[in-house]
């Protein structure tokens, strides 16, 4: 329930109106009065969503987040399809619609991702913010929607499959940004984005005196609420992150009555960490 309204609530990561985007950066908008009723009710009794769901556990964050969108875009009548694949042939798949909605006369063809990158200074631009596992940046991962899955539509096997035309194709992005330092102003990233800090493992030492969470990769989403006793201590959290050779993300609490509740979050990430991404860029894993 707390991802589902935060996927509904949260800031657009992008700035729907900066002149980059052309126009192609769906947006929610701010949650109506209604949609806010239908979020209360769903918390009071959350069977509709757990139904939706499924009992099948979700291991990718992307599909958890994709499968909550849906159950939204179809409680409120907007939802046309959800995955629809396209393929030239049994083993040749073009591509998938994340979401085709109802949209007038037309569909509207969005495609969603929820990302988290952290920004490493070495690298201007959209692709200095880089993926925690180093695979992917900000750049790359527009540069293939907007020429790949947002043109999907045009292909003749998708126009096949379609019943009415596509009238408007558009990402909706949400997710997270981590700064080693002050919050830069960023033309095309929206200025209330959530974001956080990200550390070496050597930097964490100078971390405060309170509660930790580590935060598993499918609770990334919404800020963190914990039962009191869920919380780690400093010294704790230093012993699980020292020697990991992968980031993790964790979420710094204050008591708040009976719970821990999210102050900040960041990353805490191998101390070669920057000089990996610099390798990773030389062998043109990642671009320059």
């Amino acid at each position: 329930m707390r991802a589902l309204a935060w996927l509904l609530d949260a800031p657009d990561l992008l700035d729907p109106s900066a002149p980059q985007w052309q126009g192609r950066i769906a947006t929610l908008g701010p949650v109506s009065p209604q949609t806010a009723d239908w979020l209360a009710a769903l918390d009071r009794d959350p069977s509709p969503l757990q139904a939706a769901l499924g009992d099948k556990h979700i291991s990718r964050l992307g599909l958890y987040a994709e499968k909550l969108m849906a159950f939204y875009f179809a409680q409120h009548g907007q939802l046309h399809a959800h995955g629809l694949q396209v393929r030239a042939d049994r083993t040749d798949t073009i591509g998938e619609f994340d979401f085709l909605l109802h949209d007038g006369v037309g569909l509207r063809h969005i495609e969603f991702a929820t990302k988290f990158y952290l920004l490493d200074a070495n690298s201007p631009g959209f692709n200095g913010l880089i993926g925690p596992n180093l695979a992917d940046t900000l750049g790359v991962k527009m540069r293939k929607i907007f020429d790949k899955q947002l043109t999907l539509a045009g292909h003749p096997a998708a126009q096949a499959l379609l019943p009415l035309p596509v009238t408007r194709a558009q990402a909706l992005v949400k997710g997270w940004l981590f700064y080693p330092n002050a919050v830069p102003d960023m033309p095309g990233i929206t200025r209330q984005h959530c974001h956080g800090f990200w550390m070496t493992q050597e930097q964490a030492a100078s971390l405060p005196d309170q509660h930790y969470a580590i935060m598993p990769r499918l609770q990334w989403l919404a800020p963190a609420k914990l039962p009191a006793s869920a919380g780690i201590a400093r010294a704790a959290l230093l012993d699980a992150v020292h020697g990991q050779p992968a980031p993790l993300m964790i979420a710094a609490l204050r008591p708040a009555g009976e719970w821990l509740v999210e102050e900040k979050r960041g990353f805490i990430v191998p101390d070669d960490w920057r000089a990996q991404a610099a390798q990773r860029r030389h062998e043109g894993v990642l671009p320059a």
